[in-house]
């Protein structure tokens, strides 16, 4: 008997619609994550991108626990001299809220070339309306 080995001819991808209302950030990021690698079919093989398309809506209504929407910083720093900068949630979900699910999503994917294709298939938008009512997406709960 032989281990099962997924080619990439033989992916077959759908694509899942989040709403992200009321949900806990870390929580719903960890469910997109499994769906984008694949971790959710039968037939996932850690070195290929089988994972499916997701749709995430409503950004900014995604929500923290605890004192986390006070406290929670987000820093970067532009290289240069002084270039250092830290931003609240609450600050960063009314200017960035796709910002806020995209960094959370970035820290769950694997690093390098097939991380960057795998978030590619996540698409994160603010309001209810996106664009991808062709591809039929289902919606996950």
């Amino acid at each position: 008997m032989s281990t099962f080995m997924l080619r990439k001819e033989d992916v077959a991808r759908k694509w899942y619609i989040v709403d992200a209302t009321d949900k806990v950030l870390g929580r719903m990021c960890t469910r997109i994550a499994s769906i984008l690698k694949g971790k959710t079919k039968p037939t996932y093989t850690p070195h290929i991108d089988a994972g499916d398309f997701v749709i995430v809506i409503n950004a900014e209504k995604v929500r923290l626990t605890g004192k986390k929407e006070e406290n929670k910083l987000y820093r970067s720093h532009s290289f240069f001299p002084g270039g250092f900068k830290e931003e609240t949630f609450k600050h960063m979900i009314e200017r960035h809220p796709e910002k806020v699910i995209e960094l959370a999503l970035k820290g769950m994917i694997p690093k390098g070339k097939l991380g960057k294709q795998i978030f590619s298939k996540v698409k994160i938008y603010k309001g209810s309306e996106h664009p991808h009512i062709a591809q039929g997406p289902v919606v996950l709960k």
